[in-house]
């Protein structure tokens, strides 16, 4: 039976994309109201079946979980924001040192850029 649903859905959506474009001369928002039905009808034909159903329960719990979640405050996240641009600045230092370091050893030991 799921396979018939599945079958059925994806049915559904093929006829709203053909049919979109065979009734292009139509007014656009009967054509968006028409998808928006057919879509609501796809969600709840595969609502139905048993991966639909597992979707689902994985979304309520994961809105479950994300309730559980603690919000760093906006102090925090200016601190640690500013912590990252800091370090960033740093590392960025010390390889442009180690990159002009090594263009002159290249330069030195290949004869370019020598005066």
């Amino acid at each position: 039976m799921n396979s018939l649903k599945w079958a059925l859905a994806i049915t559904l959506i093929v006829l709203g994309i053909v049919g979109n474009y065979y009734y292009g001369e139509y007014s656009l928002l009967i054509r968006v109201l028409a998808l928006i039905l057919l879509a609501g009808m796809t969600i709840l034909l595969v609502l139905q079946t048993d991966k639909g159903r597992q979707f689902w329960e994985f979304t309520q719990e994961s809105r479950a979980e994300l309730r559980k979640v603690v919000w760093p405050s906006r102090q925090e996240t200016v601190q640690t924001t500013m912590m990252v641009l800091g370090v960033v600045a740093i590392v960025a230092c010390i390889l442009w040192g180690v990159d002009i370091l090594l263009l002159k050893a290249v330069a030195w030991l290949t004869g370019y850029g020598a005066r």
